[in-house]
């Protein structure tokens, strides 16, 4: 199959060295930024860099908008596709329904249009990902175009579902929760121990097998451990005596010990004095 990309940002960059490996030849790229099409044209092997959003010639098939959501309205009132391609969005929040309606205000000829969203945390440091099991999330306009993405999708991934806009949506929020605030976390942890002049690399056993437990378990919950699971209120105190001075970490842990303590019914609380 022959892909264009409208965006050349880290998605872009790791789904076009996916298709390309799995066989299909990416034509065009997009992007407002011509450094970044450059960037993301050096990995691939033959590709065009688009001037602008007129494709109206292009020889792709499928035409992947791989934009910031509060840009996709924009780029796709700008966009002009032939006749029939398939316009898809990697998008975790955006649904299949905004984007048919842009394209049926903005379109002059008729497309079709889906989603194509991997379930994956992607950055520019990372080396391409393997995509044999990273989770493909598909949904269509109409049964053929759900076909092609899916038979697309199971040409790079073992783990390829239909997901509505609904669940994507629901999905993506628990995405949040597991990837972005546990990375936050991590990185609360780290600047306590620079402030301190100790190592992090202290913690990093005690994250993996945290991970390793957390994912081993039929639910994370049952292998919840710490001052707030057991009811520690004598190292909570310590705790939060210690993060007087830092008042947003303070309201942080107090918070989430909270949200541990409610999960656990009969735990002793942390007393509103501490």
């Amino acid at each position: 199959m022959k892909i264009a990309f409208i965006g050349a940002g880290n998605v872009a960059r790791h789904l076009a060295v996916a298709f390309e490996s799995a066989g299909h030849q990416i034509t065009e790229i997009y992007s407002r930024d011509a450094n970044h099409s450059r960037w993301l044209a050096s990995m691939l092997y033959d590709v065009r860099l688009s001037p602008d959003l007129n494709f109206d010639e292009s020889p792709a098939e499928l035409f992947v908008l791989a934009v910031p959501d509060d840009a996709m309205e924009e780029v796709v009132r700008q966009l002009v596709l032939p006749e029939n391609a398939i316009l898809v969005h990697t998008s975790g929040s955006k649904t299949l329904n905004e984007l048919e309606k842009w394209v049926e205000i903005y379109s002059d000829v008729p497309v079709r249009t889906g989603v194509f969203y991997p379930l994956q945390t992607f950055s520019k440091e990372t080396p391409a990902l393997s995509f044999e099991s990273l989770p493909l999330c598909i949904e269509a306009s109409d049964k053929d175009t759900e076909e092609i993405l899916v038979k697309l999708g199971q040409q790079m991934s073992r783990i390829v579902y239909l997901v509505s806009s609904q669940e994507r949506r629901v999905l993506h929020v628990a995405a949040v929760f597991a990837c972005n605030f546990t990375n936050y976390l991590l990185g609360v942890a780290k600047d306590i121990t620079d402030a301190e002049n100790l190592e992090f690399d202290l913690l990093k056993p005690l994250i993996r097998e945290t991970i390793r437990k957390a994912l081993s378990a039929e639910h994370p919950a049952q292998v919840q451990t710490g001052p707030a699971r057991r009811g520690d209120l004598d190292t909570l105190a310590l705790h939060l005596e210690y993060l007087t001075d830092k008042p947003e970490l303070l309201e942080l842990y107090q918070l989430l010990t909270d949200s541990i303590q409610k999960s656990e019914p009969g735990l002793r609380r942390v007393p509103d004095s501490l």
